[in-house]
């Protein structure tokens, strides 16, 4: 990573990162210098491929995707890519020996939503596992620096923290994926009929992972952590925040954290972390 052309595109990787989640740019600011461009271009090519079945309505969305999981097996076998998030990304996966299952996982979710599924406790499972599972896993493998034992020591907790992000997620946009792209991924919960039993149900499976995915930060290297834990402190926020609103508002508005709020956290989680006490 250190020619001018891989620089360059790492920094694609990061203005895509800063445009489009306030919430992981700025976990990821409070790395150590040498884990930022890496997550900044593992961040930047999921939400690339995201990007392609979430947006792009007019267009031959299968296509799109076709074109851009070949091309993204071609950059990291030929180390090179014209495509600067490519380019990022293959720089990590070659650096970091990201395991190849991970991005066909990854991607394979992402063609999960290119039709409609009713989905059931396996497909959801292995829709949540492509789509977050795997980001975690990717992030572990460059926190953990060719550490083999420390990876597959925090495999269980990184997994479980991807989880919790994306179930999360899914709660927060449940309106915008009914409406916009006629999805609802949680397994038998119809859109019209979602009640508050079920929303507790969903909060209580969340906050398990998220339990277990903070026995994983603990044990992070010291230059992950903080910026870990604080994308931790954001989404637990958000979880009491959905926990405390009704279902109707769930279904009616974005529930979100807004960023004067997220600063305050930030200081918050950076005496905690200078204290030792996390």
């Amino acid at each position: 990573m250190n020619t001018l052309y891989d620089r360059v595109n790492l920094d694609c990787a990061k203005l895509i990162t800063c445009s489009y989640s306030t919430s992981f740019s700025m976990g990821i600011k409070v790395f150590s210098k040498k884990f930022r461009s890496p997550i900044y271009a593992v961040y930047s090519f999921a939400r690339y491929a995201d990007e392609i079945v979430d947006t792009f309505h007019n267009s031959d969305k299968e296509y799109l995707l076709d074109q851009f999981e070949a091309q993204t097996y071609e950059a990291i076998e030929q180390k090179l890519s014209l495509n600067p998030v490519l380019h990022a990304f293959q720089l990590i996966v070659n650096e970091y020996n990201i395991d190849r299952e991970l991005i066909h996982a990854f991607l394979t979710s992402m063609k999960m939503d290119l039709n409609p599924i009713d989905y059931d406790r396996q497909t959801y499972e292995t829709y949540i596992y492509g789509s977050a599972e795997v980001i975690g896993l990717m992030c572990l493998k460059v926190f953990c620096e060719g550490d083999e034992k420390m990876y597959d020591t925090l495999k269980g907790e990184a997994k479980a923290l991807g989880s919790a992000f994306q179930k999360i997620n899914f709660l927060r946009d449940i309106k915008a994926d009914y409406q916009e792209r006629g999805r609802v991924y949680f397994p038998h919960v119809t859109f019209d009929q979602f009640s508050e039993k079920e929303k507790q149900q969903i909060l209580e499976d969340i906050y398990q992972d998220f339990e277990k995915g903070l026995d994983g930060i603990k044990k992070l290297p010291p230059g992950s952590k903080f910026g870990v834990y604080l994308a931790y402190v954001y989404y637990i926020n958000l979880y009491k925040k959905i926990k405390n609103a009704t279902v109707f508002q769930v279904k009616q508005e974005r529930i979100r954290v807004r960023n004067r709020r997220k600063l305050v956290l930030l200081a918050k989680s950076a005496v905690k972390m200078k204290l030792n006490l996390i």
